[in-house]
């Protein structure tokens, strides 16, 4: 595996809707520059696991049913950022959700020396995204993926197993997918200005081929890490 080399660890917030391809090019980048993705609920149960501190605080929060805290979040990324993996850097995706966190995460950071490097938006065509996501369907034998427009399957049979049964997620349809979509630009609104004004938001056409995507987002970071 070739990986850039940083001279510092890097920081960097990845936005963007279900079926973006956040988790595509997260895997990417951590590949390419050795950084580690993190996401809340990984973290939140690998230090429940891990019995560390912050995770049993967590872990009681939870068994009563409650919501786990901004401050046993970034108590937790705290711990998980410090470890020796992380030495690159970090991609976090689905953490900052609000500018509450994102002030908390600038706290944290800025105590440890750190900083976001970059905010990535990965910018979509709503109406492009209902039809990529609510086109999209699964062989019930072998679980081969598909997609009405752009992977039909042959005759209605999968091409790998034969089967004729394929199946639609109920969160595929397409005035669900549309919901989600109005719902996180909602939600993320704010924290666009955020970063924004902190002079940190990057911008990359996310409806592009998944390997332009890819050099648009490697490029980004070449741009903001020292």
């Amino acid at each position: 595996m070739n990986v850039d080399v940083m001279t510092r660890p890097a920081v960097l917030i990845l936005l963007g809707p279900p079926g973006a391809g956040k988790g595509t090019q997260a895997r990417m980048l951590q590949e390419k520059f050795g950084l580690v993705q993190l996401s809340t609920g990984d973290l939140l149960r690998a230090a429940v696991a891990a019995g560390t501190p912050a995770g049993k605080q967590a872990k009681a929060v939870m068994d009563a049913g409650g919501l786990v805290s901004d401050e046993i979040v970034i108590a937790i990324l705290n711990d998980r950022i410090a470890a020796e993996d992380c030495r690159n850097g970090v991609i976090l995706d689905g953490f900052p959700r609000t500018t509450v966190q994102a002030q908390a995460l600038d706290d944290l950071l800025s105590s440890t020396g750190q900083k976001i490097n970059a905010a990535i938006s990965l910018e979509v065509d709503d109406s492009a995204m209902v039809e990529r996501i609510s086109g999209r369907s699964t062989c019930a034998g072998c679980g081969e993926g598909y997609h009405d427009t752009f992977k039909p399957p042959h005759n209605g049979a999968c091409v790998k197993c034969g089967s004729t049964e394929l199946t639609r997620r109920a969160d595929d349809r397409a005035e669900t997918v549309a919901s989600r979509l109005e719902a996180y630009h909602a939600q993320t609104a704010p924290l666009i200005a955020y970063y924004k004004a902190a002079g940190v938001l990057k911008s990359v056409d996310a409806m592009a081929e998944i390997d332009k995507v890819a050099g648009d987002m490697a490029s980004v970071v070449r741009s903001v890490i020292g």
